[in-house]
């Protein structure tokens, strides 16, 4: 059952794929990518971000039961008992920290998980991926470098946050992470939740792994053709670009992950 939420931007990239048209979400992540902001601010940012799309995203994607839940008011009103729809308190949801973009993001989520599920039904695993790049600093490929997995995955909704979605290797190499867990069914569901994305991730990501659930603030197409621009995204897909030469994002904010952890290597 999915709930209705902030509004979605209308695209021709397939069913998976969901891109915010939220004014708080776009005016925040404006303010994220200023050159004006820095890393003193990028942190609280950054929270506040993921804590709303996680909030939309498991009202999108996570199962839901109808309850029959006393109140406070219970012992004063027979009737005073709520009766309606709430996320189902026994499915597992299992957070991937991508410890390259540091773990904020995937730190924010489960704080705001743990409020409205069973906290050990809600679990933050941790997956360390690093870019691999060419002598001219362009990215070529996603190496993982160690992961601690606390188990399988079973009938989870499985959920990476990762700022970025630039090429989109990153969540495609940890949702390879997850369905090679075996031997059992895998997860009930995979969702990445970008901050912001390019064409160039989406393709990828739609591509290689399919099923995969996509939500991004923010479409990103900035080195696209005018007429791309001017068009409902998807519609000329061979003229949308969102990365430069070096595979960063345009507009993008600049060095996300180096802007989280004050680390610029």
């Amino acid at each position: 059952m999915s709930v209705a939420g902030s509004a979605l931007l209308a695209h021709r990239y397939g069913p998976d794929v969901h891109l915010f048209d939220d004014p708080f979400l776009l005016t925040l992540l404006g303010r994220l990518g200023h050159p004006d902001t820095g890393t003193a601010a990028i942190p609280g940012l950054v929270r506040t971000a993921y804590r709303r799309l996680v909030q939309e995203i498991l009202g999108r994607e996570f199962p839901t039961r109808t309850v029959h839940l006393p109140t406070r008011m219970t012992s004063s009103e027979p009737r005073a008992h709520y009766r309606g729809v709430q996320l189902c308190q026994e499915t597992q949801l299992v957070i991937c920290a991508v410890i390259r973009a540091g773990i904020l993001p995937a730190q924010a989520c489960y704080e705001a998980a743990i409020e409205v599920l069973p906290p050990e039904r809600v679990r933050l695993d941790f997956l360390n991926l690093s870019r691999v790049v060419d002598d001219q600093h362009r990215v070529t490929g996603v190496r993982l470098d160690g992961s601690k997995i606390g188990g399988p995955v079973d009938g989870a909704v499985v959920l990476i946050p990762d700022p970025m979605g630039a090429t989109g290797g990153t969540v495609c190499r940890a949702v390879d992470v997850y369905q090679s867990l075996g031997p059992g069914p895998g997860p009930a569901r995979l969702v990445a939740a970008h901050l912001m994305v390019t064409p160039e991730a989406i393709r990828r990501v739609t591509a290689m792994h399919q099923g995969v659930r996509l939500y991004s603030g923010r479409l990103d197409r900035g080195l696209s053709s005018e007429r791309a621009l001017d068009s409902e995204p998807g519609t000329w897909p061979d003229e949308e670009r969102g990365l430069n030469e070096v595979q960063y994002i345009v507009p993008g904010a600049g060095g996300m992950g180096e802007l989280l952890t004050n680390s610029w290597v």
